[in-house]
Parts: C-alpha cells; sequence; structure tokens
C-alpha cells in the first residue's frame, strides 16, 4: 500500500499495478486530462506534474516527467497537477501570467509550461534569464511561442503574491510527516509487483529474494520499456526511499555519492569540485530529467552515450557495489564489459560513486557534442585531464562516449601524450592515435566518419583551451 497527496487530497493505493506511469493514473484512473502526452518519452515536458517532497522541515517542489515515473515512487510525497493550481474560483499567478503575456498558442504543451513555471516560482522567488531558461528548457512548444511565455515566467515569479500552498504549508507538512512510510511498502496487482525498500539491508535482502527483479531510482531509462517498448515489467524494486542511496559526503581526498542521489543533488558538489563537470550537468538532458535521474542509474544502465561516464572514467572514479551483505568496490574503467553488459553479478547492485577530489587539478575538461544545445543525448562526449610540468605531459587521461558499444578509455592516445612535450606536433600524433583506439558507429545521431573526426578535433580544442584560456568557447559545445 502507498499514501500520498494528490494535490491536497490524501490518496491511498494497493491494488494497483506498479507499471502504471503517473501520467496514466492521471488521465485513465482518475479523469484530470489536463496533463497531456506529447512523446512518452520524457523528451517534450507535456506531462510534467510537480512533486512536493519532504526535506528536513520544508517542502521542496522538483518537476518531473509524468510519462516516466511509476507511481509506486509517489510513496509519502504530494502530486500538484495543472488542477491543483486553481483556487476558490481564480487561476494561479503563473496561469494568469501565461494568458497576460499570450504564453499560450494552440494549448497542448500549456499544462506543462504552467507546472515547470509554477515549480519556478516556488524555488527561484526573483529568476535571472538563464533560470528561467534552465526551468522551461524540458518544455517544447512545438508552436516557437517561447518569448512569452519566458516573459510570463518574469512576470509570474517576481514578488510573487501568496497562493493556497503556501497558505497551507504547515498544514502539508504535517500531513506529509503522517504519511512517511515506516517500512517496505508493496503494490501487487495481477501478478505484477513492486517494492520500496527503506534501508540498504532491507533492499540488498530483496534484490536476493528476487534477483529477476528490476531495480527502479528516477526510472527515466527503465520507464520507457513500458511506455515505449510496450513491455510489462513483473518485479520492480524502488530504491528511491533509501535513505543510504541519497546521501552526498564529502572527504580529504574524495567525494562519495549515493546511487539514488538525483543528478540535481549531484550538481553543487560536481561543480564546486570540477566546473566543467557541472557545465555538462547543465546540460544533462531536461530539468525534468535531472530531477529524476541518478548517478547511479547512468552509470548502471552502461548505455554508450551516457553523459557522466567518460567524465568519471577520466577522473579514475570507483564504485560501490553490494550484494546482500558484501560489497567491493572497482575502478569504473572494470565496470563496462559489452554493450550495456557489466560486471555486475546477480542480486549486485551499485551502492555508491567515489570521485576522487580535484586537489588543485584544474586541467579537467568535458565536451559534449549534440543537435541542439539542450535536452538531447549525446553524439560525442569526450573528456580530458592532462598532468603537465615544465612543458612536459606527465599523466594523460582521455575518455570517451558514443565511440564505441562502451563508454571507455583512449588508452593508445593517452600512451602517445604521456611523456611527450604539450605542443601541437604531440597532439596531433594523439589524435591520429584515437583511430586506433575507436571504431565508432553510424546510426542517426552522427556517422562514423564524423566522430571520429570530432574526437580528433576536441582533443584539439582541448589543447587551445589549455594554451590559451581566451579562445575557450564552450558555451557553443554543440552542432
Amino acid at each position: 500500500m502507498i499514501r500520498f497527496l494528490l494535490n491536497q487530497e490524501l490518496r491511498t493505493e494497493s491494488d494497483l499495478d506498479p507499471n502504471v506511469t503517473v501520467l496514466n493514473y492521471l488521465r485513465e484512473n482518475l479523469g484530470k486530462t489536463g496533463t497531456k502526452e506529447g512523446c512518452a518519452s520524457g523528451d517534450c515536458g507535456a506531462c510534467t506534474v510537480v512533486v512536493g517532497e519532504l526535506e528536513n522541515d520544508r517542502i521542496r517542489y522538483r518537476t518531473l516527467n509524468s510519462c516516466l515515473t511509476f507511481v509506486s515512487a509517489l510513496d509519502g510525497k504530494q502530486l500538484i497537477t495543472v488542477e491543483g493550481l486553481k483556487h476558490q474560483g481564480q487561476m494561479h499567478s503563473v496561469q494568469q501570467a501565461m494568458v497576460d503575456c499570450h504564453g499560450s498558442q494552440c494549448g497542448f504543451c500549456t499544462p506543462g509550461f504552467v507546472m515547470s513555471l509554477f515549480a519556478l516560482q516556488k524555488n527561484s522567488p526573483q529568476p535571472d534569464k538563464a533560470a528561467a531558461e534552465e526551468a522551461l528548457a524540458g518544455n517544447l512548444c512545438r508552436c516557437t511561442g517561447y518569448r512569452p511565455i519566458l516573459d510570463a515566467a518574469a512576470s509570474s515569479c517576481t514578488a510573487a503574491a501568496q497562493d493556497q500552498f503556501d497558505q497551507q504549508h504547515e498544514q502539508t507538512l504535517a500531513r506529509l510527516r503522517e504519511i512517511q512510510p515506516t517500512a517496505t511498502t508493496e503494490l501487487n496487482c495481477g501478478g505484477n509487483q513492486s517494492y520500496s525498500p527503506l534501508t540498504l539491508a532491507d533492499l540488498a535482502q530483496l534484490y536476493q529474494d528476487n534477483p529477476q527483479a528490476r531495480l527502479l531510482a528516477g526510472g527515466t531509462d527503465l520507464a520507457l520499456e513500458v511506455t515505449q517498448m510496450h513491455r510489462t515489467l513483473p518485479v520492480m524494486i524502488y530504491v528511491g526511499n533509501v535513505a543510504e542511496l541519497k546521501q552526498v559526503q564529502t572527504f580529504d581526498d574524495r567525494i562519495e555519492i549515493g546511487a539514488a542521489v538525483p543528478l540535481t543533488d549531484c550538481y553543487d558538489v560536481l561543480a564546486r569540485e570540477y566546473p566543467d563537470f557541472g557545465a555538462m550537468l547543465h546540460r544533462f538532458a531536461s530539468l525534468q530529467i535531472r530531477n529524476q535521474g541518478t548517478l547511479g542509474g547512468n552509470i548502471g544502465n552502461a548505455s554508450p552515450i551516457g553523459d557522466s561516464p567518460p567524465a568519471l572514467l577520466t577522473l579514475d572514479a570507483q564504485i560501490v557495489l553490494r550484494q546482500g551483505s558484501s560489497t567491493r568496490t572497482i575502478a569504473l574503467a572494470d565496470y563496462f564489459v559489452d554493450y550495456r553488459v557489466t560486471v555486475r553479478q546477480e542480486a549486485e547492485f551499485i551502492e555508491k560513486i567515489i570521485v576522487p577530489r580535484a586537489q588543485g587539478r584544474d586541467s579537467f575538461r568535458v565536451y559534449k557534442i549534440s543537435k541542439r544545445l539542450d535536452d538531447d543525448i549525446s553524439a560525442v562526449c569526450g573528456a580530458f585531464d592532462l598532468r603537465i610540468e615544465d612543458g612536459q605531459i606527465t599523466d594523460a587521461r582521455v575518455a570517451f562516449g558514443g565511440m564505441a558499444a562502451i563508454p571507455k578509455r583512449a588508452s593508445r592516445c593517452e600512451q602517445t601524450l604521456t611523456g611527450k612535450p604539450w605542443n601541437q606536433a604531440t597532439i596531433e600524433a594523439a589524435a591520429r592515435g584515437l583511430g586506433e583506439d575507436f571504431t565508432p558507429l553510424s546510426d542517426f545521431r552522427a556517422s562514423k566518419e564524423y566522430r571520429v573526426l570530432t574526437a580528433a578535433n576536441l582533443l584539439r580544442k582541448y589543447f587551445l583551451e589549455l594554451s590559451t584560456p581566451e579562445l575557450a568557447t564552450r558555451v557553443t559545445d554543440y552542432v
């Protein structure tokens, strides 16, 4: 049984298929059709909802793609939909701003924009244009009406008056505290079941008892099997309520990030340590996806075009794998075996990611090449970290995604760089070495020839940026 607030209504569900997404639950079970389905893959934002969850003594509001969120993930939270914004016959201020600024054209995408504006208003009382663009980057308007929508953002988020959510804040806090799960919860229907453990020990035991289960964190990849491939997932274990997996700890020599920490929550610590990592995370899909997707999930699904693995490989990151009460720590480079194949054993899962501290290293760079700047998947992602002393390259770490069946280090390129002078000739020799490291495929994102040329050009770009910093133009790293 799960319990959550739907706007201000307490909902209790026990006999519900855990494969039901929040989008379908709203539209088909409850008849709340304000939330729209545009793509069923988290690309368009038409299905955006806002989820409020307890964080210390406050409610943290996050936008989510309801098409990628299973209902089991709502346990103990508040789900806010576009129907819940109107109050006592009056439109919410973000809705009124959309009207006043002529921000709605055909109207199909409008509810998703409204919900993103609502979250922006709650999280950024005085947002600048960059904050507004980030909040709305995951919402696509097929009528290309972005200017009036940005006007609505500026209007509704500047000196916004209190709304019903502000007025009921203490009451909502109390109600959320009452419905927090105190033990593993379950949903069962039609032979399908999901479990939501609260502790690492319970998760490990559940996974050993159900090794065929699919682990669910953000669901931004797993949910596609249901929404795009029309499969049924008989057993799922939701890890988003396991407190130990949502911790970020900083030590003198390393950062330890729990596998279920959302990418949004990874940003501050990684951007502070490695600014380029932060810049890349800003371009990791959309804010809705970053609010759901986790660093552990991005590694665990072993996609060759995941954005974080090349950066983490270059930084010599490690991962801790857990099976029952046993753990083992391995280099991330040893985790990937083949296309979506890893060394993970039965009932073993990623517990945390260990990232070395920068400790004065400022030569780390990561470049994402995609067809559009925001909300897009990489065609090529390259990460570089060279140590240069007295004009000599003493250590070289180079890794790519999108160039092979797995994200991997460019060993031939690294060998060519190490021990050589830091000059153009060395870079050109290493660029040729990339042709021995990778034989990429052609697909709809890029041809193999484009990928090989782009990888070499990124190495040249890295050389120019470090040699002549004023030439750095990382903000335009897309085609």
